[in-house]
């Protein structure tokens, strides 16, 4: 027994044995490397669309692709930070059309506020209203949510069709036109030789990389995903966090239906309809778990850059855009079967 233990725990002389890396360091790494999991495809999907079409690398091509996904990919920001926390918000795709509906309703048609005793909103408020609005949707679908513990999904879906209606009922159907310069900017200026939007989006994606990755934020988020009751029997303050996700959430997608507006210069009232089939494919094949608590901001970056880069390549290929919602399905089923053959475990 003594020689054992001296052979075990004595190093060779002049060396230190390698320390075998910790549970923490390995899964770490498996992260990082599911992070990156997409970046093969990216590139596989670049090199078949300029075998398509030579246009596809061409600089104005790319940055017609990344500024026609910059207003989705902050829709799906929006979801991963909801979907993190083992919650889904459903309503995302009509707080993006209502918020800067209301904003244009307000400064565009004086008949309907002064007809409700307001008075026509000056435009420098239009964008605060905006950001405004999404923060109250994100607030109620709190109080439902969070509060009175009502299902999230019925909650959210509910809050969908109301706020589509709500869109609806404000326009008369109709589209608003003419929209102040406070309202267009951002959709239409250019920063550094590429449209704002772009840089709007990898801005708040490299905010998102760096909350969730790298503060208590982010770690609660990840924490009340994986276990809500764990997360509340460590100290975090759940439904705050909750609430707080919810509300950013919706402020996000407030900006990003300001930036769609800005660059068509108009809010049409079908504005984001549909749009939630495109979020929940990036982020499902972006490796965001329905589930909560897996995932992250850069996987869901390469979901919806993926996405948009099969959909430019099937433009340019003259496959007709009504294949759209075919292709996102069948992204979502893919994933989820990809998901399920690597993982051992769906992530639904």
């Amino acid at each position: 027994m003594p020689e054992t233990l001296s052979t075990t725990t004595s190093p060779p002389a002049g060396a230190s044995p390698p320390a075998p890396p910790s549970p923490s360091a390995r899964s770490l790494v498996l992260t990082r490397l599911r992070d990156l999991a997409l970046v093969p495809a990216i590139v596989a999907v670049a090199v078949v669309g300029s075998l398509v079409n030579p246009v596809f690398l061409s600089a104005d091509n790319l940055l017609n692709v990344l500024q026609s996904m910059s207003e989705i990919a902050i829709l799906v920001l929006a979801q991963t930070i909801v979907l993190i926390t083992g919650k889904m918000d459903l309503s995302l795709e009509s707080t993006f059309g209502l918020a800067p509906g209301i904003a244009a309703w307000l400064v565009v048609d004086p008949a309907l506020t002064r007809g409700l005793g307001l008075d026509v909103l000056p435009d420098g408020l239009a964008v605060p209203v905006v950001l405004l609005v999404g923060a109250l949707i994100g607030a109620v679908n709190g109080l439902l949510i969070v509060r009175f513990g009502l299902n999230g999904f019925i909650v959210t879906l509910g809050m969908l069709i109301v706020l589509r209606g709500l869109l609806t009922g404000i326009s008369g159907g109709q589209t608003f036109f003419a929209l102040p310069e406070s309202m267009t900017y951002l959709g239409s200026a250019t920063w550094f030789g590429a449209p704002a939007s772009i840089w709007v989006s990898l801005l708040l994606f490299a905010v998102g990389i760096v909350v969730l990755g790298h503060t208590r934020v982010g770690r609660a988020l990840y924490a009340i995903g994986g276990n809500a009751d764990a997360a509340r029997a460590a100290g975090i303050r759940t439904d705050r966090v909750l609430w707080a996700a919810l509300v950013v959430a919706s402020v996000l997608a407030a900006l990003a239906g300001l930036l769609i507006s800005g660059r068509l210069a108009a809010v049409p009232a079908a504005q984001g309809n549909g749009a939630i089939f495109q979020v929940f494919a990036a982020a499902v094949i972006g490796g965001v778990s329905l589930h909560g608590g897996k995932g992250s901001v850069f996987g869901a970056f390469t979901g919806v850059l993926l996405l948009f880069m099969i959909i430019n390549v099937l433009t340019l290929a003259g496959v007709p855009a009504q294949w759209t919602n075919f292709l996102n399905g069948a992204v979502i089923l893919v994933a989820l079967t990809v998901s399920r053959i690597t993982g051992g475990k769906a992530q639904t």
